[in-house]
C-alpha cells in the first residue's frame, strides 16, 4: 500500500481543514424526509414541496415587483400603480406559508430554559404536550381566520388597484394556520410513537442526540 504523498510547502492544518467534510446548516428540501409512516409521510412531503414553491415564487415575485417599481419611478418617472397591493398580497402568502415551513423543520423560536432542565423522559412528555396544545390552538385560529375570510367574501370588497376580491389575498391565513397546526399535531404523534425527542416530524432535539449516543456507547 502506497503512502499518501503530501506537499511539504502546504500547512498541515490547512490541508486537514480542506479534507474535513463541510456541514451546511441550510435546509435542503430535495432531501426532506417527513419521518412519518405510510400515506402520512407521502402527504407531508407533497405539502412540503408545495410550501417551498410558494415561498420561492413569492420572494422572487416580490423582488421583481419592487425592482420594477423603483426602475419605473426613477427612470421613467412613473411608479407601478399596483405595486403596493401586489407586495401586500405576497407578504401574506410568504408569512403564512413560512410559519408552516418553519414548523416542519423545527425552526420556530422556543423558550426552552425549563424544558432543557428536564430529564429526557420529562422533555419527551413536555414536547408531546407542547406540540399537541400548539396544534389545537392553531386549528382554533384557523377556524376564526376562515370565518373572517368568509365574512370579507360576503362583503364583496375589492382591492382599489388590482380590482380583485380582497379575500383572495387573505385566504392564505386560515390555510397557513391549518397546515402549521397539522404539522404540530403530527409532531406530537411522532413523539408518542417514536423514540427520541422530536422538534418536528423530521428534526430531532439536539440534546436527545447526545443522550442517545451516550446510551449506545454504554
Amino acid at each position: 500500500m502506497q503512502a499518501k504523498k503530501t506537499n511539504p510547502d502546504v500547512d498541515p492544518d490547512v490541508l486537514a481543514a480542506a479534507e474535513m467534510p463541510v456541514v451546511d446548516d441550510e435546509i435542503d428540501d430535495s432531501l426532506y424526509d417527513s419521518g412519518l409512516p405510510g400515506p402520512l409521510g407521502h402527504i407531508d412531503k407533497v405539502i412540503a414541496r408545495i410550501e417551498a414553491i410558494f415561498l420561492a415564487v413569492g420572494v422572487l415575485l416580490m423582488a421583481l415587483n419592487t425592482v420594477a417599481n423603483v426602475v419605473g419611478r426613477y427612470v421613467f418617472g412613473q411608479s407601478l400603480y399596483f405595486s403596493e397591493e401586489v407586495n401586500q398580497a405576497l407578504i401574506v402568502l410568504i408569512t403564512f406559508s413560512g410559519i408552516s415551513y418553519a414548523a416542519r423543520h423545527g425552526r420556530h423560536i422556543r423558550m426552552s430554559a425549563f424544558f432543557d432542565a428536564l430529564p429526557d423522559k420529562g422533555r419527551k412528555v413536555a414536547m408531546a404536550l407542547i406540540s399537541l396544545l400548539t396544534g389545537l390552538l392553531l386549528m382554533l385560529l384557523a377556524w376564526y381566520a376562515l370565518n373572517y375570510v368568509i365574512t370579507q367574501a360576503g362583503r364583496g370588497r375589492v382591492l382599489p388597484a388590482l380590482q380583485i376580491p380582497q379575500w383572495w389575498i387573505i385566504i392564505w391565513a386560515p390555510m397557513g394556520f391549518f397546515l402549521t397546526g397539522l404539522q404540530y399535531l403530527m409532531t406530537a404523534l411522532k413523539n408518542v410513537t417514536d423514540p427520541g425527542i422530536w422538534l418536528s416530524t423530521s428534526t430531532r432535539d439536539g440534546y436527545s442526540d447526545d443522550s442517545d449516543e451516550k446510551a449506545q456507547d454504554q
